[in-house]
């Protein structure tokens, strides 16, 4: 789903020193990487440590150019936090929590992450043990990495790579919960006993037929992975509350959004 050059698993980047509060990091003259600096610094190839911090707008928008489903598929960012965070996980001159808190795009690190920690460790850098007890999946979810990882699956068949994702948990052969298993006709059956619907379908052939609104017209929280209908079409993929509904579906809403009936 993303173009270019970083995985998206590396998403969510773009800048640094100049984002940081001043005195913490200064900005590198030469970046690791081929980077156009007028792509985001208003100063372009006038850009000091005194200046990069001016930027051609927000971080979310500028990142979001390229990553715009990772800022909805990935750990919340522009807003200012309630907690003090470790030095080596920088806010922006606002004080805002932004992409550069935990992404530096000129370090040339592999994700090009911050400091040291990965995984777990990193969560557990900035949040406590509470924090992801509350969670239904207590964080299993949103610990193993800041993003859902669109690529991380290459033989997807019918199913989109998120859905795969989903399913390395929620399978019935997995260790997760609760179990999900996905029978001969392409029906995700829900154990729970939730409502069992299509995955892997292409929306737009599905709407030539007739009773489906036009994808143009559906929700942006709806989303269709590779144009397919997949969990995160009716799950929030990335979210403290795991499993939570894109949309209230009262009085089957959800539903509606997309079938026109």
């Amino acid at each position: 789903m993303i173009r270019g050059g970083l995985p998206f698993v590396l998403v969510m980047l773009l800048l640094v020193s100049g984002f940081l509060i001043p005195g913490k990091v200064a900005a590198t003259s030469q970046p690791a990487h081929d980077a156009n600096c007028a792509a985001c610094h208003l100063a372009g190839s006038r850009t000091t440590a005194s200046n990069a911090h001016q930027l051609l707008s927000s971080q979310e928008k500028i990142c979001g150019a390229c990553h715009k489903d990772a800022l909805r598929l990935s750990h919340a960012t522009g807003f200012t936090p309630k907690r003090i965070l470790p030095a080596e996980y920088p806010l922006d001159w606002k004080g805002d929590l932004t992409c550069s808190t935990c992404h530096d795009i000129h370090s040339g690190k592999p994700g090009l992450l911050r400091g040291e920690k990965r995984g777990r460790a990193l969560c557990m850098a900035c949040h406590d043990s509470a924090f992801f007890a509350a969670m239904s999946d207590s964080g299993a979810s949103i610990m193993s990495n800041g993003h859902l990882d669109a690529r991380s699956n290459k033989n997807l068949g019918g199913l989109d790579a998120f859905s795969i994702q989903c399913l390395t948990c929620h399978s019935a052969n997995a260790d997760g919960g609760p179990a999900v298993e996905i029978d001969s006709q392409g029906l995700v059956r829900h154990a729970d006993g939730a409502v069992n619907h299509p995955v892997g379908v292409n929306y737009e052939k599905a709407s030539r037929y007739g009773g489906y609104r036009l994808r143009t017209r559906l929700p942006k929280a709806i989303m269709l992975p590779d144009g397919r209908v997949g969990c995160i079409s009716c799950h929030q993929g990335y979210t403290q509350k795991h499993g939570k509904l894109v949309m209230s579906n009262q009085g089957s809403k959800l539903c509606f959004e997309c079938h026109d009936l």
